[in-house]
Formats: structure tokens, sequence, C-alpha cells
């Protein structure tokens, strides 16, 4: 009898540690999450406050892009009010596609393309575009991370007991996938 008691005092020990250092595990996951989610939004953030100027610079020589402006700006004010990472990650996703629709209505004003103040914001640009990818990749490295500690044996049966579920990768759209030619002279 008193065996029987030991052991089974042991296998709950044994499951109630377990279960506290998957729950930690878990927590400590979910933080990193939030924390590269709060990094690319930074970065989106970046990129939409870098649009307004780069778009006063070009309609001083491309005049006739207004229905692009207008796009542009129409998805600046929806990226403020994206809640969720799908929310964000398709309003950088359409961002994306309307940067690349501006870069190649620019390339047809020669003299725009020589503007210092151009050059530079388009060199920011660049910049953040780079700290965005570097940022998605974290961000999707982390979430694999979880997903895998919460989705494999025996996280699921702690994630479940403890309400964790999957968290969803930031994932680019079929129109990001192209590459964006950017050209600076």
């Amino acid at each position: 009898m008193n065996l029987f008691i030991i052991i089974s005092v042991s296998i709950i020990s044994i499951l109630i540690i377990t279960g506290i250092i998957y729950f930690n595990l878990f927590i400590r996951y979910r933080n990193k999450i939030k924390n590269s989610e709060s990094d690319i939004d930074v970065q989106l953030k970046r990129r939409f406050d870098l649009l307004p100027n780069l778009v006063e610079i070009v309609k001083a020589y491309a005049s006739h892009e207004k229905e692009l402006f207008e796009k542009i700006a129409t998805q600046r004010s929806l990226f403020t009010s994206a809640n969720t990472t799908k929310e964000k990650a398709l309003s950088g996703n359409i961002m994306t596609g309307l940067l690349k629709n501006l870069f190649v209505a620019v390339e047809n004003y020669p003299d725009l393309l020589a503007n210092k103040s151009f050059i530079n914001l388009q060199e920011s640009l660049i910049e953040i575009e780079d700290t965005i990818q570097m940022s998605r990749r974290y961000y999707n490295a982390v979430v694999r991370d979880y997903n895998t500690s919460v989705e494999s044996f025996p996280g699921i049966l702690f994630a479940r007991i403890s309400g964790f579920r999957s968290a969803d990768f930031f994932e680019i759209e079929f129109l990001e996938k192209e590459t964006i030619q950017v050209k600076l002279s």
C-alpha cells in the first residue's frame, strides 16, 4: 500500500512539475510572439509614416497618378484600424503592391529619379522593407517553435488544459511574392 502511495504521489508530482514547465514555456513563447508582432507593427508604421513624404514628392512630378495616391492614402488609414495579425499582414501586403505600382509609375519621371529627397526616402524605404522581412522571419520562427510545443506530445495535453492554441504565421500574399524592382538611378 505504501509503495502504491509513493508511486502515485511521484507520478502526480512529475505531472505537476511537467505541467508547470510547459505552462511557463507557453507563456514565454506567447510573450515572444507578442514582442515580435510589436516589432513588425513598428516597422509597418515606419513604412506607413514614410509614405506621405514619398507621395508628396512623387505628386510634384506625377500629378496624373491621382488614383494611385488615393489608394495609398486609403490603405494607410486602413492599416491604423487593423487589430489582428492577419489584418496587419493583409494591409502590409496590399501596401507592398501599391508601392510596386508607385515605383513603376516613378520610372516614367527621370527628373524625379534624380531628386535627392526622393532618393533618400527610397533608401529609407528599402531599409524598412529589409527590417520588416527580418521581423517577419523572427516572428514566424517564434510561432513555429510555439506551435511545435503546443501541438506535440506531451505539450498538447498541457496546452489543451491551459487553453493555449496554435498561433497564426505572418504570411505574405501572392502579390508580395514577386520581387520588388527598385531603381535608384
